[in-house]
Formats: structure tokens, sequence, C-alpha cells
């Protein structure tokens, strides 16, 4: 009797794709972008320090703060033009870029302030590449002190225009004054679509976890708007609760 043939064995099925890594799709996402050498005539800084914090940045962040900390620079840097202000345009232009590096997911375990995560990380990059200890301090004070109201702006001019660009592209404050045909450029190169909406969420996420940090900050106003359990600490009760007996 003939043997039946034997049925060809079933195909493996393919190993299913790998899961997407979220640096690559924010890599693919800020390459496609072109990288300007200027934008509304107020050019970037083009030496390789600038170069290697642009890339950085660019492979570690999300779109929200990699175009928001573009738009810092050229804020900044244009207030400073407006006001004859001599500023270190590369300290300024890296300050920048590393100011809100401590709202993203690398450092959602830190129990320090988010400014500071930015400040160090700058520090850590510039000592690394052998800049100069009084331009990585600078650099360092400019990202710590950004959200401290008015302090910066009795500093040196890379600390107090890192602050103007912050408080304009986040507070709206000096909005009035940009043109609008300077706005619609510098907005054309890095696009704010739901700014508002999406900083605030990026701020609360962040600090969630270390309300405390945000003591003295803008920063607590949005714990306190947005997490329905955040108790703001009290200067006052803290004072009166201190050990001292008098």
């Amino acid at each position: 009797m003939t043997p039946e043939p034997r049925p060809e064995p079933c195909p493996s099925p393919p190993p299913p794709p790998p899961s997407p890594d979220p640096t690559a799709t924010r890599r693919s996402t800020h390459t496609a972008h072109t990288t300007h050498t200027h934008v509304a005539g107020i050019p970037f800084p083009d030496s390789a320090l600038a170069g290697e914090a642009t890339e950085l940045i660019r492979n570690t962040t999300d779109e929200l703060i990699y175009h928001h900390s573009r738009r810092v620079y050229l804020f900044g840097a244009r207030h400073g033009r407006e006001r004859n202000l001599p500023f270190d345009a590369e300290i300024l232009y890296i300050a920048a870029l590393f100011h809100g590096l401590g709202l993203t997911d690398r450092f959602h375990g830190s129990r320090q302030r988010f400014e500071l995560d930015g400040a160090d990380e700058a520090r850590r990059f510039l000592t690394a590449r052998g800049a100069p200890p009084a331009r990585t301090r600078l650099t360092w004070e400019a990202v710590a002190l950004h959200t401290t109201p008015e302090i910066p702006h009795r500093m040196a001019p890379e600390i107090a225009l890192l602050a103007a660009g912050y408080e304009l592209d986040v507070l709206g404050i000096g909005y009035d004054t940009l043109p609008p045909d300077t706005r619609e450029e510098i907005l054309t190169a890095h696009p704010r679509p739901g700014f508002k909406r999406h900083i605030l969420r990026a701020y609360h996420r962040a600090l969630a976890h270390r309300p405390e940090t945000a003591r003295g900050t803008p920063q607590a106003d949005v714990l306190a708007h947005l997490d329905p359990d955040h108790t703001r600490p009290d200067f006052v009760r803290i004072l009166e609760d201190s050990a001292w007996p008098e």
C-alpha cells in the first residue's frame, strides 16, 4: 500500500516586532526638523559644543521640551539684543537647552528641584568637555534660577536673559513687545501646539512625587490646581512648629 503523503509542516510564525524605542521615536521625529542656523535674524551658536548639546537634547527629549528650549533661547537672545546687553550666546543657548531637562521621564525618580536636575546635567556636560569652570558655573546658575522671580534679572546677563526667555514663552511676559512677524517666524521654526496644556501636564508629572521641591516657586500653583491631594507647605506653620522653643 502506498503511504499517504505527509502534510507539509506549517511554517513557524514570524517573531513579533520589537517594541518601539521611545528614544528612537523622538530622535527620528526631531531629525525631521531642519536645524536652523538662525531664526528671525537671531543666529544659533555654531560651535562644536553647541552642536553636541543640540544633538543631546534632540535625542533625549520630546517635541514639547525641545521646541520650548529653542524658543527660550531665541526669546532671551532677542531680549538681550533689544537692550544692547553683552552676553555669551553659547552659554545662553546651552542653558536654554538644559533648563527643562528635569521635566523629562529620566528624572521622575529625582527628589530635588527639577531646575537643579537640569543645572547639574549642564554642569556634567560642560565639565566632561573641558569647559572653563567660570562658564560652567554661570550656566549652572542660569538653569538653577530660571524660575525664581526677580532675582535673575539682577544677575549676569546670561542668567537674566534665560529667565526672560522662559517668562515670555511660558507666562507671556513681554508678549506685546514682540513684533508679530518675529513671533510668527519663531513659531514656524519651533511651533507650540497645545503648549499651555502640555507644559502644565509636564510640570505635574515631574513634580507630583516631589511636591516639597515646588515650595516657593510658580510650580507650586500647578500642583495646587492639578493635584487634588496636594497640601501646600505653609511657611508660618513650619516656623511655628520648629524645634526652637522661642
